[in-house]
């Protein structure tokens, strides 16, 4: 039995594999890794998107249906701005504003922004740790045929619709893993790649300088679950990106990015044919039921992943 997990996650495909582990798990046995790449400022305020959806689903708080913001939010604010001629296409609720508020305040007196995103956690109820790979600022800026866009304004202005031809980390050459990370993956005896976008939600983790390090260096079993089922993404543009970038938009493009990183590759029961072809990749291949509608069906992968990894071997193959 893993005695510490460490699950790499972005958004909201990833907050759905830590809430399985968490209702399954105490508390002192995870650590989270957020994304903070996709970061920005709007209306003078700090916004930290995959850090709060971690957040608002850890803690009960998480709008189910879309994925994101508080449930039964209201956008009074929002719809202030927008008389006033502001952009608004960015979605920040009145309970969001409140959040991003207490954040940017205490960046302002240069808390760390690991400290804060603990503490508002803790504050919310949440017990699992969330950290951050780095203190340092990093901004994931994605090319179009418009030229170079933030990561925000490619997500949710344009709604992923322009071709992405590159991707960049802006500040993750400069930047510094946390002490916290760092720990936690010195201590992990199980580290878990989420079924998050490879290349702009992991991507970003892995670029700080030290935690792709740590990570090859650990002796825990590694594993990491695919974000394409069937040769689609469950959420947002992964398959897309995939594709214009030159890569595979199936379980085989993404495996081929995290080989000599894990040891095992989880896919959807609907990919069990490419099983074998997977295989060739040196990674043990589990095949299980990974899209997650329900609570049951994040508990349900949360198990088994736990129980294979009790089980394996980094010479298993394919099962």
């Amino acid at each position: 039995m893993a005695e510490h997990i460490v699950i790499l996650a972005g958004g909201v495909g990833g907050a759905k594999l830590v809430q399985g582990f968490a209702d399954i798990c105490p508390p002192k046995r995870l650590s989270v890794v957020g994304n903070v790449a996709d970061d920005w400022e709007f209306h003078g305020l700090w916004v930290s998107p995959d850090i709060d959806t971690l957040t608002y689903t850890l803690a009960g708080l998480i709008d189910e249906q879309k994925g994101w913001g508080v449930r039964e939010e209201s956008f009074r604010a929002l719809g202030l701005l927008n008389r006033l001629g502001k952009e608004t296409w960015m979605q920040l609720g009145d309970q969001d504003f409140g959040l991003h508020i207490y954040r940017t305040e205490r960046r302002r007196k240069g808390e760390r922004p690991s400290v804060i995103a603990r503490e508002i956690a803790e504050r919310l109820g949440v017990r699992v740790p969330i950290l951050l790979p780095t203190d340092d600022p990093v901004h994931t800026r994605v090319q179009t045929p418009a030229g170079w866009l933030a990561f925000q304004e490619y997500f949710v202005r344009e709604r992923c619709a322009p071709p992405v031809h590159d991707v960049r980390f802006d500040g993750a050459e400069r930047a510094t893993a946390t002490p916290e990370v760092l720990g936690a993956l010195d201590r992990a005896d199980l580290i878990v790649i989420a079924p998050s976008n490879p290349i702009v939600s992991i991507g970003p983790i892995l670029a700080v300088p030290g935690i792709r390090r740590a990570i090859e260096r650990s002796r825990a079993l590694k594993l990491a679950i695919s974000p394409i089922v069937g040769g689609r993404a469950i959420k947002g543009p992964a398959a897309e990106m995939l594709r214009t970038l030159g890569h595979t938009a199936d379980a085989r493009g993404v495996a081929k990015l995290y080989a000599g990183l894990v040891d095992a590759f989880v896919i959807d029961e609907v990919d069990r044919s490419e099983a074998a072809a997977l295989s060739a990749l040196g990674l043990s291949i589990w095949v299980e039921q990974t899209v997650m509608r329900t609570r049951e069906e994040k508990c349900h992968l949360a198990e088994r992943l736990l129980k294979r990894a009790s089980l394996a071997t980094k010479d298993q193959g394919v099962a």
